[in-house]
């Protein structure tokens, strides 16, 4: 199913029993046939349609070179698919200049050796016509269906991307609008050099109106979202001149993402799954190919480059079920997208568990301690955030611990965002940073029943212990924190220690107990 041809008219059996030969344009035998039509008149030339195939004995086509050659001039500019001329009744050898001057003008000339009658050839090629008509408009209506569901169904992008290449058979990308690819879909044909210069060849693509064909690089592209505010566009790989169909396909595709965009009422959305997809496939298994592949594409490079992993946590706590919370984490998240397209810093930012991760790439030249105290001092101007930061790293397959190290630091900083400018390194939380990273070890939780069991029963003697323990040279200033008077305290401590059956002056209870409490706060 698809366009007709010249070379498929001339494979039909009708056309074939008539012993076609091709005597000129024979690299014009994949043009478009739309209608085919017999005659006579010695200038019909202008009488024709753009893709019309004319057949024609010859009988009163002009006896001069001159003539023949203005014949085909003007098929020519008509535009017409061919001509096909029957032998025997005007001449048995077509006249040279006809022949040439067909050459030269690109349009395919036809003679057919044995007799035929037009008006079989005419029926059976305008009966074909329209079966590939009526073929093309039911794959064009099964376009239309197949996103029109999907459309009801609030389909993410990954369905329609994948409904799009499964219908035109053929790889599928979809862009930002600073040329990344945000995700593709492979076709039959091997689309790896295409990928490895996206960028640059998609920018060469001009597309004026709504969706164009660019032949030299074999990809058939339309805008997404309104020509005053699209923030994609989405190709198709297409090798010759695409069908109605396909523009359909590709048109109903990027009108269906942005549909969904508009359901998601999220204007980076598709920016945002994919950045959070690459951070959650990077922390799984950073040194995958294709992961890092993908980086590339969406505009993260990976190769002779820094890494470090950031993690910015929400200084006032908001229950994570609450909407505020889920409002803060995106306006933290927005604040990192532009601080870094400010600072030009390439960043893979999305929210997770809670959470705001990034991933930056740096040039092996740059200074990565400067560069994030930068970043992190121009987010924490518009977020009131904790910045916890993983160590540098140069080889890709340690991004995950970069990435991890960062949530453990941002987790043993807490609140304290008055201290180090809000931005934390492993060197600034020592015991609390090792807390944070066993955190989820069950010998810790072993460890901080065994040790505060017995307070946990007893809110104000926990309190008690809990202030000596963080005022350890002053009782007077501990009491004072807990506003009691210091014979209540020392009562509270005296009842504490027979609970515990251990003495609080003793430095390894001291430490045990401190432990067990920054382990209980960091649960």
């Amino acid at each position: 199913m698809g366009v007709l041809t010249v070379a498929d008219v001339l494979a039909m059996p009708a056309v074939r029993g008539a012993g076609p030969r091709v005597l000129a344009g024979a690299a014009r035998l994949h043009a478009p046939v739309r209608w085919v039509h017999s005659g006579e008149l010695p200038d019909i030339g202008p009488l024709l349609r753009e893709g019309d195939l004319l057949l024609s004995t010859g009988i009163a086509m002009p006896a001069t070179d001159e003539g023949l050659r203005q014949v085909a001039a003007s098929l020519s500019e008509s535009g017409a698919a061919g001509l096909v001329i029957e032998l025997g009744r005007r001449w048995n050898v077509l006249p040279r200049a006809l022949v040439e001057a067909c050459d030269e003008h690109r349009l395919p000339l036809v003679a057919l050796v044995r007799e035929a009658r037009f008006a079989t050839l005419a029926q059976a090629v305008g009966e074909r016509i329209v079966d590939e008509q009526l073929a093309e408009l039911r794959e064009t209506q099964r376009v239309h269906d197949t996103f029109t569901e999907l459309g009801i169904a609030e389909a993410g992008p990954e369905e329609i991307l994948e409904a799009a290449q499964r219908l035109a058979g053929a790889a599928v990308i979809l862009e930002s609008d600073q040329h990344h690819v945000l995700d593709y879909r492979p076709g039959a044909h091997d689309i790896s050099s295409d990928l490895a210069d996206w960028a640059r060849t998609s920018a060469s693509m001009a597309l004026d109106g709504r969706t164009a064909w660019d032949g030299e690089r074999g990809w058939l592209i339309t805008r997404v979202g309104k020509r005053d505010r699209g923030w994609g566009r989405l190709a198709v790989q297409s090798r010759t001149t695409p069908s109605k169909r396909q523009v359909a396909i590709v048109e109903r595709a990027a009108a269906a993402l942005a549909l969904h965009r508009l359901h998601d009422r999220q204007r980076d959305n598709v920016v945002r799954r994919t950045h959070h997809e690459l951070l959650l496939s990077l922390l799984a298994d950073p040194a995958a190919e294709e992961v890092l592949r993908r980086c590339e594409l969406a505009g993260l490079p990976v190769l002779r480059r820094q890494f470090v992993g950031l993690t910015l946590r929400p200084i006032v706590a908001v229950p994570a079920t609450d909407t505020p919370r889920r409002h803060h984490l995106d306006e933290i998240t927005t604040a990192v997208v532009h601080t870094a397209h400010e600072a030009r810093v390439p960043a893979l930012v999305s929210d997770i568990e809670g959470d705001v991760r990034v991933l930056l790439s740096l040039p092996l030249s740059a200074d990565p301690e400067r560069v994030v105290d930068d970043l992190a001092a121009r987010v924490r101007r518009r977020q009131n955030v904790v910045v916890g930061v993983g160590l540098t790293t140069v080889r890709t397959g340690d991004i995950d611990r970069t990435l991890q190290e960062s949530r453990q630091v941002a987790g043993s900083a807490g609140n304290g965002s008055d201290t180090h400018g809000g931005v934390y390194r492993l060197d600034d939380v020592h015991l609390r940073g090792l807390l944070a990273m066993l955190a989820d070890d069950d010998r810790v939780r072993v460890f901080v029943r065994r040790e505060l069991a017995a307070l946990r029963e007893h809110g104000t003697l926990l309190d008690a212990v809990r202030a000596l323990l963080t005022h350890p040279t002053s009782k007077s200033d501990a009491a004072a924190s807990l506003h009691v008077s210091r014979p209540v305290f020392y009562d509270r401590l005296a009842r504490a220690a027979r609970l515990l059956g251990a003495d609080l002056d003793d430095p390894d209870t001291r430490v045990s107990l401190h432990v067990a409490l920054i382990a209980a706060d960091r649960a």
